[in-house]
């Protein structure tokens, strides 16, 4: 008899999201499982429970998928789940991290890029870079190649995510920049031909002066759907849209890429029960998830 499909969600909120839990049934999950206030500590049993339940060979038939408002906390749990799985004997299945749609918003935008610009080589600023997606944005961008700059008010902590990115792409070419004042923002949008605003919602990073003064400017990604927008002059459905010279994409413009790779990403867990997916691997799935 088949194994009907199982997500089992930990997700370190009170109240599990029915958002992620929606999505998992669009993509394909025959049940969802969900478990709120997930702790490191409470891991160990709830990976037990999903791999001792079923032999090895029906095991791609359960999957675990990580997410939360609160990226951080969900980050701790990822190596706790790998580290109670057994693959030396086949019980292991496989596992998403997303929380706060984090690895899916960061992939969404990056696709959006590159379909526009050769990311090798080319020089982008990411504002807002020290948050769960600026971050993730400015690692696929180094991945790839690009030359990146990582914004933040703060160049301490722009210099600490540029630190964790070349630890794990030692070629990686990543530099810290302060955005505190005006001018800090022109110099750093110098030569840029990419800037993707991943700030906080409601906090405006890019002014449009600022904008239509960068001449290397080619594409312009504000992920922010809160007014005021992330980058002033953008439309939250912005999708492509030439604004002055430079094609913008807005948060809903972004969003529907982002959701087609969220299922993708589902889906794929049910194909075997050995991956783990994070921001490189949900990635790596937004070309054949989104047609292009």
């Amino acid at each position: 008899m088949d194994r009907r499909s199982i997500l089992i969600q930990f997700d370190t909120d009170p109240q599990p999201s029915a958002f992620d839990r929606v999505v998992a049934i669009d993509a394909g999950a025959d049940e969802v499982f969900s478990y709120g206030g997930v702790t490191p500590e409470q891991v160990r049993n709830l990976v037990h429970g999903a791999i001792f339940t079923r032999g090895p060979k029906h095991l791609q038939r359960t999957a675990i998928f990580i997410g939360g408002s609160d990226v951080a906390a969900a980050e701790k749990l990822l190596p706790e789940v790998r580290k109670h799985m057994i693959p030396q004997f086949g019980l292991q299945v496989s596992v998403l991290l997303d929380a706060n749609g984090a690895n899916t918003t960061a992939a969404a935008a990056i696709h959006a890029a590159v379909s526009h610009l050769n990311p090798d080589g080319a020089r982008a600023l990411v504002l807002g870079g020290t948050g769960p997606v600026g971050q993730r944005v400015a690692r696929l961008l180094a991945a790839l190649g690009a030359q990146v700059r990582v914004g933040s008010r703060q160049t301490s902590r722009a210099a600490a995510v540029c630190d964790a990115i070349r630890a794990k792409y030692n070629s990686a070419r990543v530099e810290p920049v302060g955005v505190a004042s005006d001018d800090d923002l022109r110099q750093a949008l110098s030569g840029c031909a990419l800037v993707v605003a991943a700030g906080a919602a409601g906090v405006q990073l890019l002014p449009r002066a600022a904008r239509t003064a960068a001449p290397d400017l080619k594409v312009a990604i504000d992920l922010n759907a809160v007014p005021p927008l992330g980058i002033e002059g953008v439309e939250v459905t912005d999708k492509a849209a030439e604004r002055d010279g430079v094609l913008c994409y807005g948060a809903i413009g972004v969003g529907d890429a982002k959701m087609k790779i969220h299922k993708a990403a589902i889906a794929r867990l049910f194909e075997s029960n050995n991956q783990v997916l994070d921001a490189e691997e949900v990635y790596a799935l937004a070309g054949k998830a989104t047609g292009q």
